[in-house]
């Protein structure tokens, strides 16, 4: 029986993972599970780096949970550095491996690696496993997605399609190839990814921050995200999540699971069902029904990719028209929160400093950049990319295609008055308070 590599990507979890159960079921008499560190210094097509530091150290951290897990079945996590479509064949070389499995991912990029992998000689096995809902349990195919979110939804709840239920762990894993020799110049170490010094598993250490907690609730990794998820169901906040929902600060008022969702550290799945569990409990209310609406627009997202893959990141996205020029001053100003409006800066203030920003917030910022700077939409999802902790490639372009108005939203972009929005949500100040430097 031949040894299987298994390639982690935004699966970084072993619950709900039908990609390593499908490396397990092939019969391999080993496994070696690897993940490849981006590197740092990889630059956007705007002139920063592709991930920032907030990004880094909480990738860090979550995978050291991830390795501590994988350690404690006998299977360790292998770290190698460089890009995945030349570093996974040049492992596999080395360890006579010709077969891999990993996670399915619909973006341009990552198909591109995949397809790299394969014209490399690997046997390459893809599962499609990040959605909460099947795509072959859909009303439609996934080339015929209804043109609007309202429609998507609307039909699935008629239908009555509903997510499968999660899998378990694996209570054991097969073993690393015997007497394997990992060359040196793949193998990478933690220490390497966010400074040798910072081994933080927070994932956020500045004390006014959302993600704050000095009980460790925000921790990242699977262990904390699941941890977080009850606790978030024991506290009832279900119940009061639609009328919290749009707060810019603070603990309760957003469930907070994007950073797992985003890394795979937990699945949306594993979500539902314990959310499940709670309404069967506690009785279903407008709020765990907004989470559930939620999730359902991140699945959305992910199959308009299944629809358009690359088209989503063409400057006009779907739109017939091309954007207008890029301010590219505006834009600097925006990163930098030097625009002179006092919510949107004290919110890319709040971005730089943690990685993270409300759903209000970050509508109110992408509008403003787009409609008020005249800034490119696709700059704005390059920066978000960089900093956001909770970066999802397919959440990230849906969002800023709908603000833009380049994607399927009937409406044709949403553009927000940020006088009102700061009325609204931060009429006596304190936020932009908080982050006023």
């Amino acid at each position: 029986m031949a040894s299987v590599l298994f390639w982690f990507r935004n699966d970084l979890r072993l619950h709900d993972q039908a990609a390593l159960r499908a490396a397990c079921a092939a019969g391999s008499a080993s496994l070696l599970p690897v993940f490849c560190l981006p590197s740092a210094q990889e630059m956007s097509d705007w002139g920063f780096v592709r991930s920032g530091g907030q990004r880094q150290r909480a990738l860090a951290a979550t995978l050291r949970d991830l390795a501590a897990q994988l350690a404690a079945l006998g299977c360790p996590l292998l770290l190698c550095r460089g890009p995945a479509a030349t570093t996974l064949p040049a492992l596999a070389a080395a360890l006579h491996i010709t077969r891999l499995v990993c996670e399915d991912i619909a973006a341009p990029e990552e198909q591109a690696d995949v397809a790299a992998l394969r014209a490399a000689g690997l046997d390459v096995t893809t599962v499609w496993q990040s959605s909460l809902l099947d795509p072959a349990t859909l009303p439609w195919p996934s080339s015929a997605l209804p043109a609007s979110f309202t429609t998507f939804r609307q039909g699935l709840e008629r239908a009555g399609v509903t997510p499968p239920a999660p899998l378990a762990a694996p209570a054991a894993l097969p073993p690393w190839p015997e007497g394997v020799t990992i060359p040196p110049h793949l193998r990478a170490e933690l220490a390497t990814v966010a400074g040798d010094a910072d081994a933080s598993t927070a994932l956020s250490t500045d004390p006014r921050s959302s993600l704050a907690d000095g009980a460790g609730r925000f921790d990242s990794g699977e262990t904390a995200g699941l941890a977080h998820l009850a606790q978030y169901l024991d506290k009832g906040l279900p119940a009061t999540y639609k009328q919290t929902r749009n707060g810019l600060t603070g603990l309760d008022f957003s469930s907070k699971w994007s950073p797992w969702l985003a890394s795979g550290a937990v699945s949306a799945r594993r979500i539902v069902a314990a959310l499940r569990r709670h309404e069967a409990q506690h009785g279903a209310s407008d709020g765990s029904y907004w989470l559930w609406f939620e999730l359902l627009w991140r699945d959305y997202f992910r199959f308009l990719h299944l629809q358009y893959g690359s088209a989503l990141y063409r400057a006009r996205g779907l739109a017939d028209s091309a954007p207008a020029s890029h301010n590219a001053q505006g834009f600097r100003r925006w990163c930098e929160g030097r625009t002179g409006e006092g919510l949107v800066d004290a919110a890319m203030r709040e971005l730089a400093a943690t990685g993270f920003l409300s759903n209000r917030l970050r509508q109110v910022v992408a509008s403003y950049l787009i409609y008020d700077l005249g800034g490119d939409w696709r700059a704005g999802a390059a920066w978000f990319e960089s900093q956001l902790i909770d970066y999802d490639v397919y959440s990230n372009q849906g969002n800023w295609l709908y603000i833009a108005g380049r994607g399927t939203d009937p409406r044709g972009g949403r553009r927000f008055n940020v006088a009102k929005q700061t009325a609204d949500h931060d009429k006596n100040g304190a936020y932009r308070r908080l982050w006023r430097s």
